[in-house]
């Protein structure tokens, strides 16, 4: 009888008890937490173009158990180094941090073990990684990020609050509500921009360091729940787990694959390959394991679509009302100009337009129960920042075909996507557990 089979996990799941006993000791890893579903059960509530991929998907065993494990693991190293906490600090820790990434590890008179692990594990590129094919992929994300996000970036960020295995940890925290949602939204619009700038995910590039960041404060988020003793580990497994972090990382190549396969088509094209990598290659240094990371579209597909009925659907208006309300009204733009107020108002209802397309199954009715209003308004705002988006994203692809003018253009991207981060301000990607809200996980 193998390890897997003794605990119901695999032993790379389980040492983390032994590991990382301030994060993980009190954790059973003998059975599934309630947010687990493993039959297949939400298959029937999925929108009918995707249950035959979700079936399919269910025949493969090793990618279910892949899913499962992935359903009770954190970040080893990340975790390992957060869990220093009580010695140095976490506002000591990110900047030992920082300088690492910065200069090196070797810059920091005895720095931790935890810490030089950390950073060698994401030094640690993978055979597969071709930094070119990288570069390329990053271009080709720095137009929609340039052209689409400025008006998608809030209704994107609601989805982790939709369900309350994936939301209670943001609501723990105390961070995104109210007056905070506006820059925890930046802070993950900062993420992926800076990670798509020239060079950026190079060992010493801006988005590199970006991504260190981010799994240190996902991980001082586990660190923190896990010592209030008020996170139930039999109903939500543990905060934030690598499962949770497959659909932010890997939703744009997902809707490509699923896009492939829908026309018969299994094989992406080299263009299609180098923003699969560039996704993967982000993905890798985020902490995400390379079995998550599937390479063709099949595999893709079908590790998402695994991730999707294997998390139970419950909506709780306490949890995720109260971060979809907070985020969907806070105040992200504030230029007093009449460019700035324009885009201000085909942002809101742009907003809102997505929200109630992709979350409330297109039903405004479902919107207006979170407390989301969708007036004439609004839907005005939506059609005119949807024709600006179309007629904006329409003529860069025609003159990305034009000899000449691809360079021209992605430079132009470049620059805006400079003055989207600086308006989207410095991104600290900290927590701070003197805000948390202490409430109890029921």
């Amino acid at each position: 009888m193998t390890a897997q089979e003794v605990h119901g996990y695999a032993p790379s799941v389980t040492a983390q008890k032994e590991a990382i006993p301030r994060i993980y000791g009190s954790v059973d890893f003998l059975s599934p937490p309630e947010r687990y579903v493993r039959d297949g059960s939400i298959i029937d509530r999925l929108p009918p173009r995707y249950r035959a991929y979700a079936e399919r998907a269910l025949q493969n065993p090793a990618n279910v158990e892949t899913i499962r494990n992935a359903t009770m693991m954190g970040d080893r190293v990340a975790d390992a180094y957060a869990a220093l906490i009580p010695e140095y600090g976490f506002r000591a820790l990110v900047g030992m941090l920082e300088e690492a990434c910065d200069k090196g590890v070797e810059s920091i008179p005895d720095a931790p073990p935890e810490l030089v692990a950390f950073i060698r594990a994401m030094e640690a590129t993978p055979d597969w990684v071709d930094m070119d094919m990288v570069e390329r992929g990053a271009m080709q994300e720095r137009m929609p990020l340039a052209l689409i996000s400025p008006f998608a970036i809030r209704g994107t960020f609601v989805a982790t609050f939709m369900n309350k295995y994936t939301a209670l940890p943001m609501t723990m925290t105390g961070t995104l509500s109210d007056e905070k949602s506006a820059r925890r939204v930046f802070e993950t619009a900062s993420f992926f921009t800076a990670t798509a700038m020239p060079g950026a995910l190079q060992r010493f590039g801006a988005g590199f360091k970006a991504a260190a960041k981010v799994r240190l404060m996902h991980s001082m988020v586990r660190y923190n729940i896990m010592q209030t003793g008020k996170w139930d580990v039999a109903t939500y497994g543990i905060p934030i787990p690598q499962v949770d972090q497959m659909p932010a990382g890997l939703i744009g190549i997902f809707l490509l694959s699923f896009k492939l396969l829908a026309k018969g088509r299994n094989i992406f094209t080299p263009d299609e390959r180098d923003r699969v990598e560039m996704a993967r290659y982000r993905c890798f240094l985020l902490g995400l394991p390379q079995d998550l990371l599937g390479e063709t579209p099949e595999e893709i597909v079908d590790l998402m679509m695994l991730r999707t009925i294997s998390l139970r659907e419950e909506y709780d208006d306490a949890t995720c009302g109260e971060l979809v309300r907070g985020t969907m009204n806070a105040e992200l733009f504030t230029d007093p100009s009449p460019r700035g107020r324009f885009h201000r108002w085909m942002e809101r209802g742009f907003s809102k337009f997505f929200l109630i397309r992709n979350f409330c199954e297109g039903k405004v009715e479902r919107a207006e129960k979170m407390g989301v209003s969708y007036t004439r308004a609004d839907r005005m705002a939506a059609a005119v920042a949807i024709a600006v988006i179309v007629t904006s994203s329409t003529t860069y692809r025609l003159g990305t075909g034009i000899p000449g003018l691809a360079g021209l253009l992605d430079r132009r991207m470049t620059q805006k996507l400079a003055r989207l981060l600086e308006s989207y301000g410095h991104a600290d990607f900290i927590t701070d557990a003197s805000q948390y809200k202490l409430l109890v996980a029921d």
